[in-house]
């Protein structure tokens, strides 16, 4: 049952739709508190076909939206799993039929955890292989007419330099605890690790951004904010921090039979960059300024905490 300020939000958002010409029901319809990024209503139109309506949380998310939206246009046109079709698109809302599928998982914002909707100690063979197979098939594009569409390009050697960079803005900002910055500094500077190439990455792969079918088969991923072309390593590194070495290693090998690029210390090039997650969870503290995720920050970075 939804709390008065839910209903409030639902009302509001739901509002802004109509605003666009877009007929839903605030009647039955669901409020998602769990991203980060946008406040999401399901909502169903006349017709009874389900929507989701996106409003954005803060000023910074505007922006990449726009980049969202090309990044989706190029995908529709390449890619076979499915991804969102915006039919609206304003600085105030986003809005795009509901997918077939269900998330991975979802997330629960009071225990700050995982609901699967999947097995998941181990996944199964069906998830490992479809996964790896779109995520073969998406590393794999082009990346010339990526750029052209106007996706961001980031070569090999840019990325290790912004990483570095990232490092050092980091500790500069927030510190870093004594053992974390040599573990980043010995990766960082070993060129065994690093790709000689990039690819087009989803860039936030974590259970609730992948859609399954009742057979486990991934169908379709949502939620394109950080795709780019970039380290390809990137798009496992969810998965390993919640599944551990051995089942990444499966994943791997599916990706690797699926066509996907590998190289020899790929593996360890996830691990290390696992490792190097407090960067992404301190630049979107720098972003948003907000105390929560300054402290969240200063936790992964192994810092003490703002009073």
């Amino acid at each position: 049952m939804t709390n008065p300020n839910e209903r409030q939000l639902i009302t509001e958002i739901v509002a802004l739709a109509h605003n666009q010409g877009l007929t839903v029901h605030s009647d039955n319809a669901q409020l998602n508190e769990t991203g980060m990024d946008f406040q999401v209503v399901f909502a169903e139109d006349d017709t009874g076909m389900p929507w989701v309506l996106r409003k954005p949380r803060r000023s910074d998310v505007v922006e990449r939206a726009a980049s969202e939206g090309r990044t989706l246009a190029f995908l529709r046109a390449n890619l076979t799993a499915d991804v969102p079709d915006w039919k609206i698109h304003t600085p105030e809302l986003t809005a795009y039929p509901k997918l077939s599928g269900t998330p991975a998982a979802g997330i629960d914002l009071e225990q700050k955890q995982y609901v699967w909707n999947m097995n998941h100690q181990p996944p199964s063979d069906d998830f490992v292989h479809t996964l790896a197979e779109i995520l073969a098939e998406l590393h794999g594009m082009n990346q010339t007419s990526a750029g052209q569409s106007g996706i961001e390009v980031v070569m090999p050697e840019d990325f290790r330099k912004m990483t570095a960079e990232s490092m050092a803005d980091v500790k500069n900002k927030f510190g870093v605890s004594k053992q974390l910055w040599e573990r980043w500094q010995t990766w960082i500077n070993d060129d065994a690790y690093w790709p000689g190439f990039s690819a087009l990455i989803h860039g936030d792969l974590h259970p609730p951004h992948i859609l399954i079918d009742q057979n486990e088969h991934v169908t379709g991923l949502l939620d394109w904010t950080e795709a780019k072309v970039a380290d390809p390593a990137k798009d496992f590194v969810f998965y390993h921090m919640i599944f551990g070495e051995k089942e990444t290693a499966r994943l791997l090998e599916c990706y690797d039979q699926a066509g996907g690029r590998v190289w020899s210390k790929m593996q360890d090039h996830i691990s290390e960059m696992q490792a190097a997650y407090p960067l992404e969870i301190a630049k979107f503290a720098l972003q948003t300024q907000q105390e929560e995720h300054v402290n969240m920050a200063l936790e992964a970075l192994g810092e003490s905490k703002l009073d």
